[in-house]
This record gives structure tokens, sequence and C-alpha cells, in this order.
């Protein structure tokens, strides 16, 4: 019978049919890193706390994970995990395996999972985006420039009938994409299925009027099994897009909604996300849960602004965006969504760090332009179009007042 020092294997190198996950670990004081991680490979594969006699050589050998990588400096470490251990087409046991009791072991002080790296006969159990990125673009006829996005604001607050208004408004002078806010959902004051009557009558209007498509993203989030009716409300009222908090509904509400086929884009909010990736020792990163979302099937997906209010750097967003963007073994590419604290004169230094293949979301910088959202979804639009063409700002808001008055109030 193999010993549990076995799960240490440092040089293994990994099948096409391992999934490898990448920690990074502080053990607790008293503890040393080899021992942990071992711990931590055995509690997530097949061991336990004690010897176990039933545990036969052969099952061991088959399916026990390997720590092929470990580095006492960066406290990085490698483990190959046999496909075998997982349920296929299932995120929540994936992490119930890789995140769940490891992360409550009196071993662990800190434990940050960076990166999982899926065989492909993994990744083909899963749905993953039913319309992607170019589906997106092709419901729009938007090929070559930035979405842009809005977001009802104030985020509650709105009877129905005001969102409606308020949707068409904004829609009229420029943007292509609306969103409900991530806690707008079901609410005495603005009902689901009369905010959605109402705000699909003006889409409507305004597509005939504009000659223009637009998309409106109603949010569906709530118990699984009333996601589903929310979502036939949608398509029956003639309606595009769903969005899901992706994390607060959960992996399995979200891979259902997927499963359910409605022929609806799904828009990714990522509302509670800093509760697992803001602590950088613990929990795990926005790139996991990014990969994990391409997986269950959203469409868009909330990654970051670098310019805006939110947290995440540069780098890490750029990470993430262009993981979306790029092929992986067949499932459709997502659309990264820029939001929080954008504003028209944050257009320029957003494309330049970003690009122009994502979704730029403006609330407060539409909703709070001085002149009210059509002006403000006014500047946001020549600020797209500026540059676009390479033209700066301030010249262009020479002939677009609604943008110098944009410039003006946040301070260019």
């Amino acid at each position: 019978m193999k010993t549990p020092s076995s799960y240490l294997q440092i040089g293994y190198k990994p099948t096409r049919h391992d999934l490898v996950v990448t920690f990074r670990l502080e053990p607790a004081k008293g503890y040393r890193l080899e021992e942990v991680a071992q711990d931590i490979a055995g509690e997530s594969s097949i061991g336990t706390w004690t010897f176990l006699g039933d545990l036969s050589p052969k099952a061991f050998t088959t399916l026990a994970a390997r720590i092929f990588f470990l580095d006492k400096k960066t406290h990085i470490v490698k483990i190959a995990y046999p496909i075998g251990l997982f349920e296929k087409g299932s995120i929540p046991q994936l992490l119930s395996s890789i995140g769940g009791n490891v992360y409550g072991m009196k071993a662990v002080e800190h434990l940050r999972l960076e990166d999982i790296e899926f065989p492909v006969e993994y990744l083909q159990a899963f749905d993953g985006p039913a319309f992607g990125m170019g589906g997106v673009r092709r419901t729009l006829k938007i090929f070559h420039r930035p979405i842009i996005g809005s977001i009802m604001k104030p985020k509650v607050g709105l009877t129905s009938e005001q969102n409606a208004r308020l949707a068409y408004e904004t829609f009229k002078n420029g943007v292509d994409f609306i969103k409900d806010d991530e806690n707008l959902t079901d609410l005495d004051i603005n009902p689901f299925e009369e905010r959605v009557e109402k705000v699909m009558a003006l889409k409507k209007k305004v597509e005939k009027e504009t000659g223009k498509k637009k998309i409106y993203a109603f949010n569906i989030t709530s118990p699984a099994e009333e996601m589903v009716e929310r979502a036939r409300i949608v398509k029956e009222h003639g309606g595009r897009c769903i969005m899901v908090d992706v994390l607060t509904a959960g992996w399995a509400a979200l891979q259902m909604i997927r499963q359910e086929d409605t022929g609806l884009i799904i828009h990714g909010h990522r509302a509670g996300h800093a509760m697992f990736d803001r602590d950088p020792q613990h929990g795990m990163t926005m790139y996991v849960i990014a990969k994990l979302a391409r997986l269950a099937g959203v469409d868009q997906l909330h990654t970051g602004t670098v310019v805006g209010k939110m947290q995440g750097g540069e780098k890490e967003i750029l990470k993430i965006d262009n993981f979306l963007r790029a092929e992986w073994h067949g499932l459709k590419p997502v659309f990264p969504v820029a939001s929080g604290g954008l504003h028209p004169a944050l257009v320029p230094s957003l494309m330049d760090k970003l690009g122009s293949n994502l979704v730029m979301n403006f609330g407060g910088g539409i909703h709070g332009h001085p002149k009210g959202s059509g002006a403000g979804a006014r500047a946001v639009y020549a600020a797209v179009e500026a540059t676009m063409q390479h033209i700066s700002l301030e010249k262009a808001a020479e002939s677009h007042p609604d943008l110098k008055e944009a410039l003006d109030y946040w301070a260019l």
C-alpha cells in the first residue's frame, strides 16, 4: 500500500487526461509547505486525515492527485487530478472537490485557487456559450466598434413605466445595449413581467424609429425554477437577452438556464465576485471565475475596466479578456464587459487598454450627465466615434456640445 507521501511526485508530467490546478498556499504556523500540500492533494482527491485500510493500491494509483510542482519561494503548488475524479459537465462537483474541504483545514492559513487547466474531454461535456461574441455582434449588426451599453440608474426606485421610458431615451440617443442592475429583479415598485412588457414595447418602437437593433438584458436572477419562468416571459415578449448574477444565483442554476436552450443571449454579471477573488492570498481568481462562466454558457461577462471605480489591474483584466475572446477547443468566445464608474472622458483610455472588442457599460456616466440621460448617451456615442477615428475628445467636443459638457463635468 502506498503512503500519502506518494501525493508528492515532483517532476510528474501531467497527461491529457489530467485536470491541473494551480494553488498559492500559505500553511498555518507550525506546518510545512510540502506537508500541507499533500493534505490538500489527498483531501481533494482520494485521501483523508488517516490511513485507510480499504484504499487499494490500484485505486490510489488511478485516482490520487499528484503534486508535480512546488515552489517554496512563491508558495505556488501545482496538482494534477485524474479526470476520473470528476463528474463531467458539473461545475458544482468540480468546486466541491478542488475548492471544498481544503479551504477549511486547520493546516491552511491561506489558499488561493489561481488557475484550472482542463482536459479537452472535460471541456467537451459543457455547452459553453450559445451565441458568444460573434452572435451578439450579429444580433446588433455592429461589427467593428465596441458595443455601447448602459445600466438602469438608479439601481432601484424606478417604476416599470419610468424604467421603460428611460430605456427608450437611452436607446434613442445611441446606446446599443441596456441591462438591469444586479439587484433589480422582481420588486413591488417594478414587477418583472410588467417591466418586460413595457420595455419591450418601447424597444420595438425605438428600433423602428432608428432602424437599429437594440438589446435589453432582463435580470432573471432568482431561485432556479423561477429563473426558467422569467426567461420564458422574456422570450414570449420578443426579448433577446437575459441577465444572471452568476455567483449569487450559483453555477448549477446558470448551467440549468443554459441547458434550457432558451434561444436567449446570457449576460453574466459577477455580483459578489470580490468575496472570492479580492484577497490576493485567498479564495480564487477572477480568471478562474471567467473560465467557469464560459464553460457554463454565458455570452457576455463583466471583467473590469482598469480605469473605472472597480478594483482590478490592467494585467489581470487583459489576461481575462484575452482568454474570453480566444479560441478554447470549440467553445465560443465570450464578450468581455467593462462596467463600473465609466464616463465619456474615460473612453480613449479604456479602448487603449482593452481594445474595441468589448461591451462598454455606462451607468452614472450616462444618466448623471448634467443635461440628462439622452445627452449622456449622445456624449458616449460621440466619444466612441471620435476614438475609433483617432480624433481627440477635445477636438470632437467642438462639434458635440453634449460631449463638451460631459468632459467639463467629469473634469477631463
